[in-house]
């Protein structure tokens, strides 16, 4: 592991001869981003070969089968998906017939995994916990605990900024998307008491 991490510091070592150049390898949002981009489901060969759904089919799929009967806007909050995402990858899963509405009545209805959809749900959970199993093997549970914790802090951090960025934005007249509003119900969703 020790010459993994000097080779991969040494793939990403400055060389802009500008001093404000930045640095990648200590960039915490790049950082995150590499590792999710490594863990992706559609890079997942085991995952391909399970199922044919996109990345945010199988995250909204297995949103609903751990949390299930939930909603689309739920969905979102949860997975922090853009709102018009989830509606999308919750209709084609509806047309796969691997979820079903729940007959409530109300705006939105709760989704709920069919019999095919918990089929693929115990699959790829298998394999996903298997792979998280592997990539923690080398550390402790203290450091295991220590990680979920600090990401929980990046997420919640990342959200109030971006949240704190689209009410300045609003406040010197400039024009937000939907998806920058999402980020402000989140927040507030998010500190609620």
């Amino acid at each position: 592991m020790k010459n993994a991490i000097a080779n991969r510091k040494r793939a990403l070592a400055v060389t802009n001869p500008h001093k404000e150049a930045l640095d990648l390898v200590e960039h915490v949002p790049f950082q995150v981003a590499v590792v999710s981009n490594l863990l992706s489901l559609d890079r997942d060969p085991v995952i391909r070969s399970l199922t044919e759904l996109n990345t945010r089919e199988l995250r909204v799929l297995l949103n609903v089968g751990s949390y299930g009967p939930i909603t689309a806007a739920e969905v979102s909050y949860q997975s922090r998906l853009d709102p018009y995402s989830v509606t999308r990858a919750v209709n084609t899963l509806l047309k796969l017939e691997l979820v079903r509405a729940m007959e409530l009545t109300g705006k939105s209805k709760p989704v709920v995994l069919t019999e095919a959809g918990e089929k693929i749900y115990r699959e790829v959970t298998v394999h996903v916990q298997k792979r998280e199993a592997m990539l923690t093997e080398h550390m402790s549970d203290e450091e295991k605990a220590q990680l979920s914790a600090l990401l929980m802090k990046l997420e919640l951090t990342a959200e109030e900024i971006l949240a704190n960025e689209v009410t300045e934005m609003e406040a010197q007249g400039q024009a937000v998307t939907r998806d920058h509003k999402e980020m402000q119900r989140w927040y507030k969703r998010s500190r609620q008491s």
